[in-house]
């Protein structure tokens, strides 16, 4: 997906309206940023426009204010730690459309950054009202997306804008889509998927577009118990989709006609109820008692996971393979972390809460690629055309 970037427009001199993803958790308390993890993913792109001479015009959403001025959701936490990483003091502009905001925008330096308001604080932002997309394109002569993890909304201020200005993408999109757009059309073989989470619905799509694609696909979390009821196993008292099961069965008859490798957990680790106290035991998925449920896969599990993997040139993780949140059965998830960051292979980690989790494990600079999408990089996977992606010029 050839798509112009930031390098293939003259910048000098011009305002430019940068779309970046800083949405970053915040202690609600005391208003400190928990992970800049987002904000430092788009400072390629920052910091070449300012050496660059552009004029920066920052935007973004913060949280789900609903439409309306939330004092906690403010963008200054946000300007006062960009400032610090890039050395240079980042206003936070009043509103992030109005006269007022189109004056400050017009008095902007060569080599100057705004930051504006909480784009959300305006119910037209999710709803892309025609208005709201030319207000803010009144504030800039070209348009930068930098911010994949909102790709997959049709927003004012990821697709409205982009019919008034020339746009590109930044350099964070960009290596988001180059990453992506390998995973799906020429990876390095064998190839593997590891995916999990709760819910075999919420990676249908995934699933079944990554079959075509893939050598070796690794099923754990929730979603693998109603892949072993399908399969006549007892799964005691674990998630299922019981709607889902002939589903299911599909994609175990379809994984053996396209000779895909499709491993499932060989062992799991069982509790009688989800909490840390519970008690747990790992069993055979042949032994699951029916009082009991699936909360994380078993060491077998991740042993046969291992000897696979490591024969891999590529792999792409998605999901956790237990109930992460509680320590008592997050080692499954663990213990992948930790071996996709041995491999010598390219290794994707699929965003969402999968990036949560290596980042929190401080093992983001041992992947090859963590995606800073959540559902944009679901649906990119599943083969979905993003409308923010789709906005932007095409190289010629």
């Amino acid at each position: 997906m050839q798509k112009k970037d930031v390098v293939d427009v003259e910048v000098g001199g011009k305002r430019i309206l940068l779309r970046v993803d800083f949405n970053v958790p915040l202690d609600m308390s005391t208003g400190a940023i928990k992970d800049d993890s987002r904000i430092r993913a788009s400072l390629p792109t920052i910091k070449y426009l300012l050496d660059h001479r552009a004029k920066v015009i920052l935007c973004s959403h913060l949280g789900r204010p609903g439409g309306r001025v939330d004092e906690g959701l403010r963008m200054k936490p946000v300007a006062q730690h960009l400032s610090q990483l890039i050395n240079l003091t980042v206003d936070v502009a009043p509103d992030c459309v109005g006269s007022e905001v189109e004056e400050r925008t017009r008095e902007l330096r060569e080599g100057s950054i705004l930051l504006l308001e909480n784009l959300r604080f305006h119910p037209e932002e999710e709803a892309n009202k025609a208005w709201f997309a030319r207000d803010l394109a009144r504030l800039a002569d070209i348009y930068v997306n930098d911010a994949f993890g909102t790709a997959h909304r049709a927003h004012a201020s990821t697709v409205g804008v982009a019919k008034h200005l020339p746009a590109v993408a930044g350099f964070l999109m960009e290596k988001e889509l180059v990453v992506m757009s390998e995973l799906l059309g020429a990876p390095r073989r064998p190839f593997a998927c590891v995916i999990g989470g709760a819910k075999v619905s919420d990676k249908m799509g995934l699933i079944q577009n990554m079959l075509r694609r893939v050598d070796i696909l690794l099923i754990g979390g929730g979603m693998a118990a109603t892949l072993l009821k399908a399969q006549g196993y007892e799964v005691g008292r674990s998630l299922v989709e019981d709607d889902r099961l002939d589903l299911a069965r599909e994609l175990l008859t379809d994984a053996r006609e396209q000779k895909v490798a499709m491993l499932l957990p060989v062992d799991v680790l069982v509790a009688r109820e989800i909490k840390a106290e519970a008690e747990s035991e790992i069993v055979p998925i042949a032994n699951i008692h029916p009082s009991s449920q699936i909360v994380d896969v078993g060491p077998e599990t991740t042993e046969l996971f291992s000897r696979q993997l490591v024969k891999c040139q590529m792999v792409m993780w998605n999901g956790p393979m237990g109930i992460y949140e509680i320590p008592r059965f997050s080692e499954g998830t663990r213990s992948l972390v930790r071996l996709l960051s041995t491999l010598t292979a390219i290794t994707v980690v699929g965003g969402g809460s999968s990036a949560d989790i290596v980042r929190e494990m401080g093992l983001g600079e041992k992947m090859t690629h963590v995606s800073t999408g959540g559902g944009a990089t679901l649906e990119f996977l599943e083969g979905a055309t993003l409308p923010g992606v789709e906005a932007l010029l095409d190289k010629m």
